[in-house]
Order: C-alpha cells, then structure tokens, then sequence
C-alpha cells in the first residue's frame, strides 16, 4: 500500500516539474512498478539539455533537477528495494560473499556431481571426492614418474601401465577418503571445512560407507590382479599404511610424513611394474623426494584447520612448526629437489630433465615464498598448485628418457 502511494506521488511531482525539460519519461502500464513482471521505465535523454553528458553517455550530475529527479525515481522504485533486501536467501547470499572476500573459505559451490549424477549416487561419489581431483594427481604423480624412469631410453612409457595406474590413483584414493571419513566422523562433525562430509552430515551411515569400502577395495584389487608377482605383494603390503594414516593424527604430530610414506607409495611400485624389481639407487631417492614434497604441500593444507585442529585436540604439522613452517617447508623442499637430482643422476637421465627440474624449483618457491598462511583460501590455492609441479617433473623425466 506505501509503495503504491509512493509510485503515484512520484508521477504526479514527475509530471509537474518536468513539464518541458527534455525528459520523456514512459510508464508502464501497471499502476504499480513491479520488477518482477516489468522492465525499467525508459529514459531518453535530450543532449542538448544536458549538455555534461559525457562522450561515453556517462553523466557528471551538475544539474539540480536532474538530482531531484534520481530521488524521485528511487523512491518509486521502493517496492523493487524492499522485496530484495528482506530476501531471506539474499541475506544468506550476501552474508557469504562478505565472508569469501575476506579471504576466508566458504561454502562449497556446486559441482558437477550435484548437476548430473542421480542423487541415489550423489553422497558416494562425495564421500570418494570425485569433485576433487586434486588428491588424485597427487597420488597419481609419483607412479608416472616411476613408471617413466623405467621406461627404455629413447622410447615412450608404457601407455596401458599408465592407464593402470591411473585407474588404481583414482579408486585408491576414493577408499582412502572413504576410510578416513569412517574414522574420523566424530572429529569431522566438529571441523567447519569437513562437517558437511557424508558421513559426518548423516547422508550416509557407518554401514553403507563400509559397504562402498568394500567395493572400492574390490575394483582396486582387479586393477593390482593385472601387475607381475612382485608388485601384487608391494602394492598389497601398501593397504597397512591406508588403514592406519587417518589414526595418526591423534599421536602425532606428523601425520603429513606418514601421509607421505603413503602417497608415494607409487614411486616403488611402478618401477617394480615394468622391471619386476627394484633398483634402491634409483627409487629409494624418488621415493624420499616425494615423501619431502607431501611434507610441503600437505603443511600448507594443514594450516586452513589449525583453529579446529587446536579445539578438536588433533594434530598437525602446522601445529608443530608454528611461526617457522616457512623454514620448515623450505627445507623440505630442498630435500624434495635434491632426491630428484640425486634419482635423475643415478637413472643417468638426460639434460632436459635437469631444465625441467629448474622450472618445477621455480615453482616449489614460489609457492612457499608467498603463501598467506593466515588465509585458508590461499592455502587451498597453493595446495592445489602442485598437480602443476607433479606435472612438471612428469615432463622432465618423459623428456630426458627420449634423449638419453
């Protein structure tokens, strides 16, 4: 009823102080503006009486009854104003993006599980984080690397043993989700980044995250059944080290080394998947190099929940470093590269591996020189940033094997 006063009184002040201005002002036909139905009312605006338009329509505002007339036009329009800023949803929205710019994580945006896959489907591929490849290629990485050095000089990798393990990355790492989750549902209800997981939330139960466990294991075994003897006992022998890496941070505070011995676990196994054995020289420093890098890319992931960590009573090496995870991780990092050096050198590699290795230390720097580590959204940026650094050493190692 107010809006409607408003909008006639506006017409009527517009029509009789505007008599001859130059100003075509067109209603349209509803008594009332409503913007849900209508467009704006057309303005057309006669240059010569206001000569301070700007060469690109813009207007400088120097002419007091054009400013009688934006107030005016405001006021008509209050039923527009009211109707968004007593939106529930638009509060919600508005609330959220405040908090995304100020540097801090919000809510997840919907992902391509959400807009394409039956919602039966949904709760498990989230609990296997199939919208986060990022932990994929992280696990992924130190497998091609290896499967690349065992490669014969001069020729390409075995393209249907990269095909495996890519396949193995994928499944591996959804039943490490999915077992971590198992574990640590008590712990994620209490975390703001992890308490709209499945099983915390209640989407799934215990029982139905063990049965998807159980699948996942079972499609994982297919993939290892393709692999020599050797490796079957290797990658086998790696399961001990999945069950137990989500149980370690409540005992210490290294989870992230322990994370490391399980993530390159690749790094052994694909080089014993295409020489049916190990060559110490050559994997033990690949595999130490990529232990050094979880280290670094996996403390920077810990610093978007150390305020949780800290209430909830787990640990992390975050925690542990403190002020002095930069020193830290710069160290690791070192001894990331060095391991690489030190794995090329032995695997007698050609130069562009060493090239490469320079862009990828290019890399690995600048993401421990300028990470924010108060800001979980930068430290979820350079996280993420590594499947770049994976990718790099992948292209080193593919390079110096074709030349060498």
């Amino acid at each position: 009823m107010a809006s409607t006063l408003i909008s006639r009184a506006s017409r009527r002040f517009l029509k009789h102080s505007f008599p001859s201005s130059g100003l075509a002002i067109q209603y349209p036909s509803p008594s009332v503006f409503n913007p849900l139905i209508s467009t704006e009312p057309s303005i057309s605006i006669n240059r010569n009486f206001y000569p301070s338009l700007g060469p690109f329509g813009q207007y400088h505002h120097q002419d007091s009854e054009f400013e009688s007339f934006k107030t005016v036009r405001s006021l008509s329009n209050f039923q527009f104003v009211q109707h968004i800023s007593t939106s529930p949803s638009s509060l919600k929205e508005g609330s959220e993006g405040n908090k995304n710019q100020s540097g801090n994580v919000g809510k997840a945006n919907i992902s391509w599980i959400d807009l394409y896959l039956p919602k039966q489907v949904q709760p498990y591929a989230q609990l296997a984080r199939l919208d986060k490849p990022i932990g994929t290629w992280l696990l992924l990485w130190p497998c091609m690397w290896s499967i690349t050095l065992a490669a014969t000089p001069g020729q390409l990798p075995d393209f249907k043993m990269l095909a495996l393990f890519g396949c193995g990355a994928l499944l591996l790492r959804g039943a490490g989700c999915t077992i971590n989750d198992l574990l640590d549902r008590d712990i994620d209800t209490k975390v703001e980044r992890t308490k709209s997981r499945p099983v915390a939330s209640g989407l799934l139960t215990p029982f139905q995250g063990l049965c998807f466990l159980g699948f996942q294991l079972t499609l994982g075994l297919g993939i290892l059944l393709q692999l020599n003897n050797y490796s079957r006992v290797l990658g086998a022998s790696s399961l001990l080290l999945v069950f137990s890496y989500p149980l370690m941070k409540r005992f210490t505070f290294w989870p992230q080394a322990y994370l490391g011995l399980t993530f390159n676990w690749g790094a052994l196994l694909g080089w014993t998947a295409i020489r049916g054995s190990l060559d110490p020289t050559i994997v033990l420093p690949l595999y130490a190099s990529g232990v050094f890098w979880t280290l670094v890319y996996d403390t920077i992931y810990a610093h978007q929940d150390k305020e949780d960590d800290l209430k909830v009573g787990v640990k992390s090496t975050a925690l542990r470093f403190g002020d002095f995870t930069k020193e830290w991780i710069t160290g690791f990092g070192i001894a990331c590269l060095g391991g690489l050096a030190l794995s090329g050198y032995n695997a007698e590699i050609g130069w562009p591996y060493y090239a490469f290795l320079a862009a990828a230390s290019g890399q690995l720097g600048w993401q421990i020189w300028i990470v924010d580590l108060s800001s979980r959204a930068d430290c979820n940026s350079k996280f993420n940033s590594n499947k770049w650094f994976g990718a790099i050493i992948f292209g080193g190692i593919l390079a110096g094997k074709l030349v060498s």
